[in-house]
């Protein structure tokens, strides 16, 4: 497993490739990100519409400043999260802004609902990023309703395994609210 300070292979040769403008490396990035993207512009935006019309606008961005990643600060998969995180926020602070000039709410509601729209989208981030057994056991639980008993049965550990995948994945939730924003030691810039 690679450490923090130095990324995965794929993230520096992606970030290398996207530099020298090699079309084909933002069609992997894409391939590999898309659904990310989507999910957490959609999160955010709370529209499938608007939410492909962002995924295009990110891929866009990446494409166009691939230096704004620095992977020192983290993973390939953190920088466009947090790209993508400040546009969608953009998005909507201007579609409420506008909104606003209408007559539509207050500014104290509008920042609400980015705060909520902030730590949703936070949420979904870790949870597609933490390792696969937290999240099985978070899914057994919260969707399956499961008690730790049953998911250590359906996982097939112990059950103080199952309580301590249970509690990681809490915890890992828990600072969703936090920072309000997907972490952004890739750059987000």
């Amino acid at each position: 497993m690679a450490t923090k300070d130095v990324p995965p292979r794929w993230d520096r040769k992606m970030q290398q490739r996207l530099a020298r403008g090699e079309a084909a490396a933002l069609g992997e990035l894409y391939d590999r990100f898309a659904s990310l993207v989507h999910g957490l512009a959609h999160r955010v935006l709370g529209d499938h519409k608007a939410a492909d019309t962002l995924t295009r606008e990110v891929f866009a961005h990446l494409w166009e400043h691939p230096e704004t990643y620095d992977p020192k600060k983290g993973p390939l998969r953190t920088w466009v999260a947090g790209v993508t995180h400040r546009l969608a926020v953009q998005r909507l602070r201007d579609s409420e802004t506008a909104a606003l000039g209408q007559g539509g709410g207050s500014v104290v509601e509008l920042e609400r609902r980015v705060r909520r729209a902030s730590v949703a989208a936070r949420a979904d981030y870790i949870v597609h990023s933490m390792p696969a057994p937290l999240r099985a056991a978070l899914d057994l639980a919260y969707f399956q309703r499961r008690d730790y008993r049953q998911a250590a049965l359906d996982l097939g550990v112990t059950e103080d395994e199952a309580r301590r995948r249970l509690r990681l994945g809490l915890q890992l939730l828990s600072t969703a609210h936090d920072a309000g924003a997907p972490p952004e030691p890739g750059g987000a810039g």
